[in-house]
């Protein structure tokens, strides 16, 4: 008996051990941004044109297009992205198809976000002409998102107990109808949790938007989809490593947005996700 208490005490102190790995850093990080940043944030560095070649004025078109890529490329992926989940979870049978295709989520959420541009520049920006915009960037980032969020779905849907299913089917119910009605509702909170994953991937990523989207300097806010827009990581990079003489506050006041942005979107949808949880 002595000896299964050590054992237990052994065991928390090398999980303990390992939670402060990875936690320790990720706090310093956020220390750092915050106290080397928090003295460039006020109202005219963060509702105002950037001016003098982004060395002066504010990064609101920066927020305003990284807001719209984010939500623009979840409203892509999330549905396609569930549409696969619910195929390969409640209609596809184990076979070599579903285990090709499997290997092939797998693989993609592996690949590197570059290869993810330079995807998006042939395929939107060159064949299909759309240009570098929004909807070119949008779509980039929404095919990155897919392999988080169809896996997280996927298991969403397989954990809900087969007896709902079964009930459901005694009662006359088709299948969709069992999958709309007592299947995704249970499966949402999971669901939605692939999407706020999805959110912190697509907000912090560069090199994307790099080749499909992301401008320079552009001192005004989008009209369309077929706009191009300044975005905070392409933001960030640029004055970090291109412009030399912007004060560093700046820069870490920058990083400090991004962080907070990401932040306040996963706030929102924790709390659209908790709200479901109660429901059911």
């Amino acid at each position: 008996m002595k000896n299964e208490i050590v054992k237990e005490k052994i065991g928390f102190g090398v999980l303990l051990a390992a939670t402060l790995f990875v936690v320790i850093p990720v706090l310093l990080i956020i220390w750092l941004i915050i106290s080397k940043g928090w003295s460039a944030l006020s109202l005219e560095f963060l509702f105002t044109m950037p001016r003098n070649g982004m060395r002066a004025g504010g990064i609101f078109p920066a927020i305003v297009g990284t807001f719209y890529l984010v939500i623009t490329s979840i409203a892509f992926s999330l549905p396609i992205g569930v549409a696969a989940a619910i195929y390969l979870s409640e209609y596809a049978k184990d076979n070599l198809l579903t285990r090709i295709i499997n290997l092939a989520i797998i693989n993609l959420a592996g690949v590197s976000s570059v290869v993810f541009g330079l995807f998006g520049l042939s395929l939107f920006v060159v064949f299909l002409k759309f240009g570098v915009s929004i909807i070119s960037g949008a779509l980039t980032l929404g095919i990155m998102a897919l392999p988080v969020i169809i896996t997280t779905a996927r298991e969403a849907l397989r954990a809900v107990p087969k007896s709902y299913r079964e009930v459901s089917f005694s009662l006359g119910a088709s299948r969709w109808q069992t999958i709309r009605h007592s299947v995704l509702p249970h499966a949402l909170p999971g669901i939605l949790t692939g999407a706020i994953l999805s959110i912190g991937r697509v907000a912090g990523e560069t090199a994307p938007i790099l080749f499909t989207v992301a401008a320079f300097y552009l001192p005004q806010l989008p009209h369309s989809l077929r706009d191009q827009v300044m975005a905070l990581p392409y933001h960030l990079y640029i004055m970090t490593t291109q412009i030399p003489g912007i004060p560093e506050n700046y820069r870490y006041g920058t990083a400090l947005v991004l962080v907070g942005l990401v932040l306040i979107m996963n706030i929102a949808a924790v709390v659209i996700r908790s709200k479901f949880r109660k429901k059911k």
